[in-house]
């Protein structure tokens, strides 16, 4: 009684078929996608600063008058406790002030007014300066404050 070795029985290996082994992948790997992807946006982030350097030329020569490199500094008017007006630091009273500010308004080139009370002033004082400004043509007028102390904390 001897055992049999056969290729027939069934205790030999089988050769197990994987699931579509024949059948292309359908599956797309993008991580290799990504990584182009990236290295590609860093590649234009530091080249598009080089590209915006200008031509080296010769520009032609004109008698136009250059453009103001800076604004002209802001008009501030300064009401005092003791009812003078100062126009940036020219004091005056308010009939000279109304009297000068069609002048002032036609010289400047924007209308942008910084305008500074005393806080004893009353604000009738401060609502005349406003009216003369705006009559004058000064669209734009800023009241200017300092910043309040920090509240104390309740304990």
């Amino acid at each position: 009684m001897g055992a049999s070795l056969s290729g027939s029985g069934g205790g030999g290996r089988r050769k197990r078929r994987r699931r579509g082994a024949g059948r292309p992948m359908s599956e797309i790997n993008v991580t290799p996608f990504v990584d182009v992807m990236l290295v590609l946006l860093i590649i234009f982030m530091v080249a598009a600063p080089m590209l915006t350097v200008g031509v080296p030329m010769r520009l032609p020569e004109t008698n136009a008058q250059a453009l103001p490199v800076e604004p002209e500094p802001p008009l501030t008017i300064s009401l005092a406790a003791d009812g003078v007006i100062f126009v940036q630091e020219t004091p005056m009273d308010f009939a000279e002030f109304s009297a000068r500010l069609p002048a002032i308004a036609a010289e400047r080139k924007d209308g942008q007014v910084y305008l500074r009370a005393d806080a004893g002033l009353p604000y009738g004082a401060v609502a005349q300066a406003m009216g003369a400004l705006n009559a004058a043509g000064f669209a734009s007028i800023a009241l200017v404050t300092d910043p309040a102390p920090p509240a104390p904390r309740g304990e």
